[in-house]
Formats: structure tokens, C-alpha cells, sequence
């Protein structure tokens, strides 16, 4: 799945294949990510909705 990434070093958004559906944090505080990874080995974290992340994690 594609998504759309911020990239610091570039200072541009760029789009990337997802590698990850991670969460942070517990109770109320708890966020949702998805992560990938730079053509060159950057890493690269985009923060979603609980409801966007679990309709992703399903596919």
C-alpha cells in the first residue's frame, strides 16, 4: 500500500510503499502510524487516524 510521507532532508512529500502499521502509547494517548522507507534507508513516519489505520491494517 502507498501512502504519503513528509520528507524532512527534502523538504517535500513523497510517496512510499508502507512497511509498517505501528501505535504509541497507551489508554486515551494512544497514536497510530504507518512507516516506510526512503530509496536510500531513511526512515519515514506518517501519524493517521485510528480509523484510517485500522482499514489499512485489514487489506
Amino acid at each position: 500500500m502507498k501512502h504519503s510521507f513528509y520528507d524532512v532532508k527534502l523538504r517535500k512529500k513523497v510517496d512510499a510503499e508502507v512497511t509498517e502499521f505501528v501505535s504509541y502509547g497507551t489508554g486515551t494517548s494512544k497514536r497510530f502510524a504507518f512507516k516506510a522507507k526512503t530509496k536510500d534507508g531513511r526512515s519515514l513516519t506518517a501519524f493517521v487516524a485510528k480509523a484510517d489505520w485500522e482499514k489499512a491494517k485489514k487489506k
